[in-house]
């Protein structure tokens, strides 16, 4: 907990645990909560519109278990697949910001 005692806010806490911002480390870091949520975002809008791994991988023209590795934030995804995911499976648009 010694560590600990000087940090004011969360970015402070996040740099002492996965580094620098630009470090493999952080960059690491910043790629798993990324792809959190996203995940989080499809297993929502999926639950929202009431369908299950099964029907909205039928919609979207991919496999459940293609749908069930995204949701639990364990596969690489193209942004064209994410975009037919939510498009066409979900009728849903989706925004991107560059920060």
């Amino acid at each position: 907990m010694e560590k600990y005692k000087d940090i004011k806010n969360f970015d402070e806490l996040i740099e002492l645990e996965h580094g620098s911002i630009g470090t493999e480390s952080r960059n690491k870091y910043e790629e798993g909560a990324q792809m959190f949520i996203v995940s989080e975002m499809l297993r929502s809008a999926r639950k929202e519109a009431n369908l299950t791994q099964e029907q909205l991988a039928d919609k979207a023209g991919t496999k459940k278990s293609y749908i069930s590795k995204l949701e639990n934030g364990k596969g690489n995804i193209q942004l064209s697949t994410l975009i037919r995911i939510f498009e066409q499976g979900l009728n849903r648009k989706i925004g991107l910001t560059f920060l």
